[in-house]
């Protein structure tokens, strides 16, 4: 029995060419710091570093590589924007579509004075941006939003909640993990200010290591959540001011940069164009496939337009869990099931609080293999 994995949405694998490679020649080759050394291995460990910041710069259509912090992932990079930017005070609007990874700070920050409200998303996930305009307040002072949902899929209207943002004196932060080295994600373009990114998922890297991007001007407003030695400044007790040191405190995950790096460079060549209308074309085939299964439901939009390749089921009469299990020890399909650390989601989908069968597809998948899961689904459900 051939194992196939359809959780790309957890993470992705396999990882770009490369990169276990990039990660091995690192440590066996000269692991040796940034910042603290004189001598040469320790300059090439630091062109490494900045070209992978130059990497991100281009992906994402941001000027400055000092802006691209690295962090242990984009979970950290977002409870640094949440409880590092926002002040007692402030007001923000998120969607009803959030992971936890937004959710679970803010309710930190509602502790400490920082409010929040939800715009309503409707049945598929879909977000009107006058529902997120309607919340706005005087003191509101950021929008935070998935690219999409990490549970059916659905894309978030960045480009109009940017310009929204613009007009009302806000900012825009956006959580990229399930959309980020698929979709165009050009800050400027879309009127992003801080954007936070994972390197496990669309980006084809290594676990471990993700960070966030962000504009001189609202670092400068941002409290570093760790502080600590950076090889700048060292004679100041003080956590210094400039970027990314700012918020680059010990030392960092430099084998996953390394492997980011290998899997950024996969990425330019082979294109996220490419990858995105592989990964469609699989979740398209995938859909039609299982709207033709009987006792199954699709959540989110019923085409690819519109979404991510990032497909939830549920199995109304039975037991979610039981699917999927049978599902990999029958026939070797790894999912996720249950709520996928978005319960707000599966509230708005209305499948809380048993949650969906999730089957999230890389540009490493094929029919074939799409072929076998509805088999297997079919098998299941009879």
């Amino acid at each position: 029995m051939a194992a196939i994995y359809f959780d790309n949405g957890s993470t992705v694998f396999p990882k770009a060419p490369g990169v276990a490679k990039a990660m091995g020649d690192f440590l066996s080759a000269g692991a040796f710091n940034v910042n603290r050394g004189t001598y040469g291995g320790a300059y090439a460990v630091e062109e490494l570093v900045l070209e992978t910041r130059e990497l991100l710069c281009g992906l994402f259509g941001f000027p400055s590589p000092r802006g691209a912090v690295f962090a242990p992932s984009v979970t950290f990079a977002l409870n640094y924007l949440i409880k590092g930017w926002l002040r007692p005070g402030d007001h923000a609007v998120v969607s009803s579509m959030e992971h936890n990874a937004v959710m679970r700070p803010l309710r930190q920050m509602e502790g400490r004075g920082v409010s929040f409200s939800v715009a309503q998303a409707d049945g598929r996930g879909v977000l009107d941006p006058n529902t997120v305009e309607a919340l706005f307040r005087e003191n509101t002072r950021a929008v935070i939003i998935t690219a999409a949902s990490n549970v059916c899929g659905t894309l978030m209207p960045l480009r109009e909640l940017g310009q929204l943002c613009r007009a009302r004196g806000a900012r825009l932060i956006v959580d990229s993990a399930q959309a980020a080295g698929v979709f165009d994600l050009d800050m400027a373009e879309l009127g992003i200010d801080a954007l936070a990114f994972t390197g496990h998922k669309g980006l084809l890297g290594p676990q471990g290591i993700g960070g966030l991007l962000i504009p001189e001007d609202m670092a400068a407003e941002t409290e570093p959540l760790v502080s600590g030695g950076t090889g700048s400044l060292s004679d100041s007790e003080e956590v210094p001011p400039m970027l990314p040191d700012r918020f680059e405190a010990g030392t960092m995950n430099l084998p996953g940069i390394a492997g980011l790096n290998a899997a950024l460079k996969y990425l330019n060549e082979k294109t996220p164009a490419r990858i995105l209308a592989r990964e469609l074309d699989i979740a398209g085939y995938f859909m039609k496939c299982a709207s033709e299964l009987p006792g199954a439901r699709l959540l989110g939009l019923p085409g690819t337009e519109g979404r991510a390749a990032i497909v939830s089921l549920d199995f109304p009469g039975r037991d979610n869990a039981e699917v999927a299990w049978r599902l990999d020890s029958e026939f070797g399909v790894m999912t996720r099931c249950g709520l996928h650390c978005a319960p707000r989601a599966h509230k708005t989908l209305g499948t809380f609080p048993e949650g969906t069968v999730r089957f999230a597809f890389s540009h490493a998948n094929t029919r074939e293999e799409v072929d076998a899961c509805i088999e297997g689904l079919r098998q299941i459900l009879k």
